[in-house]
């Protein structure tokens, strides 16, 4: 349980459209954590935020720095997590926990910035996956503001651009391998020479690239959000990127609703965001964009049920074909999961 959850159950809204198939490709799973809202967000907790009625089939774990082994090699301590994420996937698997299939794929860590050594990790993490393994996220999330808090690894400023790390990513497309671009908005440009330089790597926007609302861009939404379009737009035009649409109720975006009496609704949710989800799919198309939740770190902001419901308020003038891109077949596709049978 979460420790707002007296705070979420002030603002409660059935599931709009129950019967919408939904691959949520963008959540986390965790232990004993001393930070966030979510000391602990293990198989029960994410099944109870699914429990509004939403049909989400199938999701996807992104890793979160979670169970890294305590010993060996340094190199090779992430695979821990990806171990601990595929156990709750057998567990799912079995059906004994409901339909949804938790962590159908998963996407891991390594250190890509230790260059042609992290071969070796890519292989071990793959078949640590027991299948599901579909791609790796080192985040990049770095802001020069003491007021910003930078990833939890402390990357470097300019890591898309450096030459080691580079190396490493280079053994991600051989290996049919996915990453998912952690970073924030100033940072976009250096996101898309990485993409320039790699076209066959495929590369997942998260979180819409970060649009930063704290520090220095508190009070500047208007001129961030101008900031964000002219580095998009180029993004874009990369074939192989494709974008995860939420992510932006976080602390960082500075929409300040975790300070409210009550949390958002999903119209609120949705009217607050609407420029960046509407933009993005201008851009990028239905084919390449996939709705996400990002749990449970957007907790800090709105319930489960909720969220789900501002995206179905978004699309409700789309046509079918469209939204089943944006909420099930576009990330279906770029993880490789099968589709649900359908009546």
């Amino acid at each position: 349980m979460s420790t707002n959850h007296e705070w979420l159950a002030r603002t409660v809204e059935p599931a709009l459209e129950p019967e919408l198939p939904i691959c949520d490709p963008h959540h986390h799973l965790w232990g004993l954590r001393t930070t966030g809202v979510a000391p602990s967000y293990l198989l029960d907790d994410f099944l109870e935020d699914l429990s509004p009625g939403h049909n989400v089939v199938s999701t996807v774990f992104i890793e979160c720095g979670a169970m890294f082994r305590a010993d060996g090699p340094e190199m090779l301590r992430p695979i821990g997590e990806t171990e601990f994420v595929n156990g709750i996937a057998a567990m799912s698997a079995s059906g004994l926990y409901g339909p949804t299939r938790i962590a159908a794929g998963i996407v891991g860590t390594a250190y890509l910035d230790r260059g042609d050594a992290v071969a070796e990790v890519l292989d071990r993490q793959i078949a640590a996956g027991g299948g599901r393994f579909r791609g790796i996220r080192q985040g990049a999330a770095w802001h020069e503001s003491p007021d910003v808090p930078n990833h939890r690894t402390e990357p470097a400023p300019d890591m898309y651009l450096d030459s080691r790390f580079r190396a490493g990513f280079s053994h991600l497309a051989p290996r049919d391998l996915s990453f998912e671009g952690w970073c924030y908005h100033p940072q976009i440009p250096a996101l898309t020479d990485l993409a320039r330089a790699f076209p066959d790597t495929t590369i997942v926007l998260d979180h819409f690239g970060g649009p930063l609302g704290i520090g220095p861009c508190a009070g500047r939404a208007d001129e961030v959000f101008a900031e964000w379009r002219r580095s998009i737009g180029p993004l874009a035009e990369c074939p192989n990127v494709v974008a995860k649409l939420g992510g932006i109720a976080m602390e960082v975006n500075g929409f300040g609703w975790h300070e409210r009496e009550s949390p958002p609704t999903s119209r609120e949710l949705m009217e607050a965001t609407r420029r960046y989800y509407e933009h993005t799919i201008e851009r990028f198309g239905v084919e390449r964009c996939m709705f996400e939740s990002n749990f449970p770190v957007e907790k800090v902001s709105c319930s489960y049920g909720v969220l789900w419901n501002a995206f179905k308020r978004l699309t409700a003038d789309y046509s079918a074909d469209e939204r089943a891109h944006l909420f099930h077949d576009t990330a279906a596709r770029v993880y490789r999961l099968e589709r649900p049978a359908t009546d």
